[in-house]
């Protein structure tokens, strides 16, 4: 196996503390979700690469455009 193969694991967990921090009322915890997020996105797209998966890594782009939108419209 691959060290590239486990990325995929703090990717995942990443993901789910951010959708945690998004989902919360306060503002700032919503800030730091979205931010989590985008390095969610990143380790989605080292691994996607890693494993040609092409169609994760748009998702992820397009997710990313939408964490950025997230995070300048957060009140």
């Amino acid at each position: 196996m691959q060290w590239l193969d486990l990325v995929q694991w703090p990717a995942m967990l990443v993901t789910l503390a951010a959708s945690w921090l998004v989902g919360s009322k306060d503002e700032k915890r919503r800030k730091v979700g979205f931010w989590i997020f985008l390095a969610s996105n990143a380790l989605w797209v080292v691994w996607g690469t890693y494993a040609q998966a092409f169609a994760l890594i748009t998702l992820q782009i397009g997710l990313a455009l939408m964490n950025i939108r997230g995070a300048v419209k957060n009140k």
